[in-house]
């Protein structure tokens, strides 16, 4: 009994140890407010960009590396803190809504994104977000807070430059030389679509309601501008028009195996599909356009039914891509003149460094 005693005291002993020196101070950045970095943070931010990476570990150096990047961040933080800039919490989950949405491929909540998460991997929300970014949805919007402020900062301290960020003629042109052959239409075609979501409760009801626009519609007492005016007042369904090609993704959109999809595309101008039930809704389409498949010029529109030209098109992204690395360069820049001893205070550089960083 004793040497289990005595084995547990040595064992806690060892934690205390390690929690000790994981709450050794790297750095001190006291620009506007002392804030500590801290061994543990280190770790903390090694741990996510090995997750979001997916690296099994860093070598000393790239430490280094995201230790000083830590110091910039905080740099910037409080700087754009000290000239009374700030971001609300509602930007922050706006944004964070922004991008999970992106890879779901529809506009979510975060109470929905849970539930997609939770169907397709058993995880709760911020075991998932563990996973992937190695923080909780909390810490994770806490640090996305920080990177939109310093890149508001950053704007605000460059817009002026920013604003003259643009490619040649020439560089659009070279671009579209170089990549013509991405450049292309498939065979599309313009849908209006109609949904009516079942209520879970008395889906007789969802599916009456969708049987009377469809007979409505092909008996040309309503119009597809009416069905879309009408929903101002009417909420039991969506109806609009979309662009769909032949992918099966798509397909699925839509509730329909691929090879209906084809068959539909087949259809002619002003055919309406009958009542289609789905898991989730009721729903039927008519074929409204149809767009052969084309190579596409610098003058002719990215997508149809829009007015962005592919030159447009190449232009937004050069342009992007130009400010992107304008915007490396300026927060260096800013960094490096932030980064005096005024304001920040390395507690660990050199060998002393190297040998907390060796784990």
């Amino acid at each position: 009994m004793k040497r289990l005693a005595l084995g547990l005291a040595l064992f806690l002993a060892a934690c205390a140890v390690f929690a000790q020196n994981d709450l050794q101070p790297l750095a001190v950045v006291k620009l506007n407010k002392s804030e500590t970095i801290t061994l543990r943070n280190l770790k903390t931010r090694v741990e996510m960009y090995q997750k979001q990476n997916g690296i099994s570990s860093f070598t000393v150096d790239q430490k280094k590396d995201i230790l000083a990047a830590i110091i910039d961040e905080k740099l910037v933080v409080q700087a754009a803190q000290k000239a009374g800039m700030s971001i609300t919490d509602s930007q922050v989950n706006q944004y964070f809504l922004q991008s999970v949405s992106q890879q779901v491929g529809q506009q979510v909540t975060e109470a929905q994104f849970a539930d997609i998460v939770k169907q397709q991997t058993g995880m709760s929300l911020d075991d998932f977000m563990k996973q992937q970014v190695g923080m909780n949805v909390t810490d994770y919007k806490a640090f996305l807070k920080n990177q939109l402020l310093a890149q508001q900062y950053v704007l605000s301290q460059k817009q002026n430059e920013i604003k003259t960020i643009a490619p040649t003629d020439e560089e659009i042109r070279t671009f579209y030389d170089l990549n013509k052959a991405s450049f292309v239409w498939n065979d599309m075609m313009k849908l209006f679509l109609v949904i009516v979501p079942k209520d879970g409760k008395n889906n007789e009801t969802a599916k009456t309601k969708a049987d009377s626009l469809l007979a409505d519609l092909k008996a040309k007492k309503l119009t597809y501008d009416k069905i879309k005016s009408n929903m101002a007042n009417d909420k039991t369904y969506q109806g609009g028009d979309l662009i769909v090609s032949k992918t099966a993704q798509h397909a699925q959109q839509l509730g329909i195996s691929y090879q209906e999809l084809m068959e539909l595309f087949g259809r002619d101008i002003g055919y309406i599909s009958n009542l289609n039930e789905t898991k989730d809704n009721f729903q039927f389409y008519a074929v409204r356009q149809k767009y052969s498949a084309k190579m596409l010029g610098l003058s002719d529109v990215v997508q149809p039914e829009t007015t962005i030209t592919v030159y447009d098109y190449i232009k937004s992204n050069l342009t992007q891509q130009k400010q992107s690395q304008f915007l490396i360069t300026a927060v260096q820049d800013i960094t490096k003149s932030l980064d005096t001893p005024q304001n920040v205070d390395r507690k660990k550089e050199g060998a002393a460094l190297e040998k907390l960083l060796n784990w």
